[in-house]
């Protein structure tokens, strides 16, 4: 029977990710994914890699800012290596209720800075400040991805579903729908499929197609997030929704969503909207992915990453990658463990 060195369940950005890390290490790795690779939370997020949200949990925020930082060299990966780009862009203008909650390192915006850089945008009432965050485009990330792993000779598997893991031998035997696959390691990236304590979280988002470009930044304001591509599209986002696997859209909240935007940039009000969809992110009870190895030897998890799979996917890879090598993490990761949760622990 053909075997692998690793088994990644899960070709979202995590997976994939983790196996182009693994694969750099020298590993033969197999990636599976229940459906069609790529076309889950990862290709329906916005894109934003808000590493200094104020809504970032605290105990995430380290991670989340090593992964911003190591996001570039990921998008240098996977573009070279596919000849594709990814709509990787530079800054952000966070607009906040309460100035005070501000970070150290937000840039305040006088009226007169927001004029010149974002002549459409209204702030009302709002205090305005420049973030030196980023953004990607989660589709075109995820097919550069897919097209990275595949020509490094990563073999990903579509419409195979994984249903269990035994132990036989001094090997693993992944149980999928599409037969059984051998390994040293199994990692479970399955996101909102990953079985309890994980579940789907909903968000419903938009594309409108302005016909002029009314946007340069991606704008976070306390109700909305509004981020343009170089395409001229404008994305528009989104709700959190605690309703199982429905992935249906309502045309009334994404209405509503745009009136949200127009408030701050007047001009969408009349853009058409070009595709609305929903997404479902993989939330856990408090917020945290879980991340490490589970009470089964060489079975690990990397999931949970609620609102922030594409900016943690570099950092997750890099950390798994490690402990799958039998190396600590260079980073606390005790608040990520798999068995803080009943159910995740293989």
């Amino acid at each position: 029977m053909k075997s692998w060195d690793v088994i990644i369940a899960g070709a979202g950005i995590i997976g994939v990710s983790l196996g182009l890390e693994l694969h750099e290490r020298g590993g033969k790795v197999l990636v599976l994914d229940r459906g069609e690779p790529g076309s889950e939370a990862s290709s329906a997020a916005a894109g934003m890699l808000a590493a200094t949200d104020p809504e970032t949990p605290p105990a995430l925020r380290p991670l989340a800012m090593e992964s911003a930082r190591m996001f570039p060299g990921l998008v240098e990966k996977v573009e070279n290596s596919s000849d594709m780009q990814v709509d990787f862009r530079v800054g952000t203008i966070a607009l906040l209720a309460d100035a005070a909650q501000a970070p150290d390192h937000y840039r305040n915006l006088s009226a007169a800075d927001v004029e010149r850089l974002e002549p459409s945008l209204r702030v009302s009432g709002l205090s305005a400040f420049y973030v030196r965050e980023n953004s990607v485009d989660p589709r075109l990330l995820m097919q550069a991805a897919l097209a990275a792993a595949r020509n490094f000779g990563i073999e990903i598997r579509r419409n195979t579903a994984l249903k269990t893991i035994r132990r036989h031998s001094d090997a693993l035997e992944a149980m999928t729908d599409a037969g059984t696959f051998t390994s040293r390691s199994v990692i479970d990236c399955r996101g909102a499929w990953s079985g309890i304590p994980v579940r789907p979280r909903k968000g419903q988002m938009l594309y409108v197609q302005p016909q002029a470009c009314v946007l340069q930044h991606v704008l976070r304001a306390p109700d909305v997030y509004i981020v343009p591509r170089s395409s001229g599209k404008i994305l528009v986002g989104a709700t959190v929704e605690d309703v199982g696997y429905d992935k249906s859209v309502n045309p009334s909240t994404i209405r509503y969503l745009l009136s949200l935007a127009a408030k701050y940039v007047a001009e969408l009000a009349s853009a058409p909207i070009t595709e609305s969809w929903a997404g479902l992110r993989p939330g856990t009870p408090d917020d945290l992915p879980i991340i490490g190895p589970t009470g089964t030897p060489g079975v690990f998890v990397a999931t949970g990453h609620f609102r922030n799979g594409i900016l943690l996917a570099p950092v997750t890879a890099k950390i798994v990658a490690d402990l799958v090598d039998g190396r600590p993490s260079r980073l606390d990761i005790s608040a990520f463990a798999p068995a803080r949760f009943r159910g995740a622990t293989g």
